[in-house]
């Protein structure tokens, strides 16, 4: 439908949580959904929630092909398209893991991240379909980091140690 201007950190939007879908199926859902996803492949993402593109919705939509990510973390087993509304977490496990994240809201800038290992992640599609899995690592992570963004969080604010975080030509690290 159309690639959206992805709004960066400080806009108010990414600040607030975000309001539930009432109704699926609709027109507007659908179109919101779109654009997700044509403005998530025209940055180069492997997810975006509707608050980045300014909409105050629980929608994320997030998809990992077999190329490598550019948050740097190798080749992940593939993580399939999905269109999450309404998204619900449940950590499955106390274990936590460090990894490197990077945002569309935060150009340029990456830092370490301590996320669940292994979650249970529940919503519904775009028609109102159940979605109910368990994943953990790499697809763990993808889904956290999106769903904080319905809950006007940023990954920064997640980042235990700030030397960590930076910008990623000045970072000693390879991606």
């Amino acid at each position: 439908m159309a690639v959206r201007t992805v709004i960066r950190m400080g806009h108010p939007v990414l600040r607030r949580v975000a309001e539930t879908v009432a109704r699926f199926g609709t027109p507007e859902l659908r179109a919101l959904v779109d654009d997700l996803w044509d403005t998530m492949h025209a940055s180069g993402g492997i997810g975006i929630a509707a608050p980045q593109i300014a909409v105050a919705r629980r929608v994320v939509v997030f998809g990992l092909g077999g190329r490598a990510d550019k948050a740097g973390c190798g080749r992940p087993a593939p993580i399939p398209p999905t269109v999450l509304v309404n998204p619900v977490i449940e950590p499955l496990a106390d274990t936590m893991a460090e990894g490197w994240e990077a945002c569309l809201s935060v150009p340029g800038l990456r830092g370490v991240v301590p996320r669940h290992t292994r979650i249970r992640y529940s919503g519904f599609d775009a028609d109102g379909n159940r979605i109910d899995r368990v994943v953990e690592d790499y697809h763990a992570r993808v889904v956290q980091h999106e769903c904080d963004h319905l809950d006007g969080v940023l990954y920064p604010s997640r980042i235990r140690d700030m030397s960590t975080f930076g910008f990623d030509e000045e970072l000693d690290v390879e991606f």
